[in-house]
């Protein structure tokens, strides 16, 4: 397991003029990219659009990207990148696989909860889950959750499912929660929290345990 050592950010380096400048241009389009994605939805939205919303040259454009897929899987690897630290950080303090379940779900909710213009690209784009997930960041983030885990089965503190299986459910009810959360005002991420939690650790009794090796 991590050590708070091994996960602190490594000290800010200055950028140069040239580098920040490079670093403004990809921003620039990531964030027009956000606004027309919103907007338009992934499927009618063009190149051009996402262009004309930052106002640099087309050249300029593809200095960065080849395509609007390439655009919408950066978008989501950002908002993976953000979420990571903050799940891997629950799992240092969480005890049991129970606390850590309840933590991470917090925290992801509370996190689209204060990001709702990221979320919105994906509530726009309900088509594009394969792009989304398919992504490095992606799937390094999932691939994480799976090692805890099967970290936990290996202590004997999680039955012997199916970690592919089970990852893959806890995901699940993320998403697709988080999206209805999204969608009504009226719950708040505590709420999605706690459902998602007591579904997660409600149905683990139920699951078949496989013979160990």
């Amino acid at each position: 397991m991590s050590t708070d050592l091994e996960d602190a950010p490594a000290p800010a380096r200055k950028l140069g003029k040239r580098e920040q400048t490079k670093q403004n241009n990809r921003e620039a389009i990531l964030e027009a990219a956000k606004t027309v994605f919103a907007d338009l939805g992934y499927g009618a939205t063009s190149v051009r659009d996402i262009i004309r919303k930052t106002g640099l040259a087309s050249g300029t454009f593809y200095n960065y990207f080849k395509s609007k897929e390439e655009v919408f899987e950066a978008l989501m690897d950002e908002g993976m990148r953000r979420i990571r630290p903050r799940l891997r950080a629950e799992r240092i303090r969480s005890r049991t696989f129970e606390d850590f379940i309840r933590n991470a779900y917090r925290t992801y909710f509370d996190y689209l909860a204060t990001d709702r213009d990221t979320f919105q690209v994906i509530r726009r784009n309900p088509n594009t889950v394969r792009v989304r997930m398919d992504t490095p960041e992606m799937i390094a983030g999932f691939e994480e959750i799976r090692e805890y885990i099967e970290e936990d089965i290996r202590n004997g503190t999680l039955p012997g499912v199916d970690a592919e299986y089970l990852m893959s459910a806890v995901v699940g009810i993320a998403m697709e929660l988080g999206d209805r959360m999204l969608r009504r005002p009226e719950m708040n991420a505590g709420e999605a929290s706690a459902f998602a939690t007591a579904l997660v650790l409600g149905g683990l009794g139920a699951l078949p345990h496989k013979d160990k090796k």
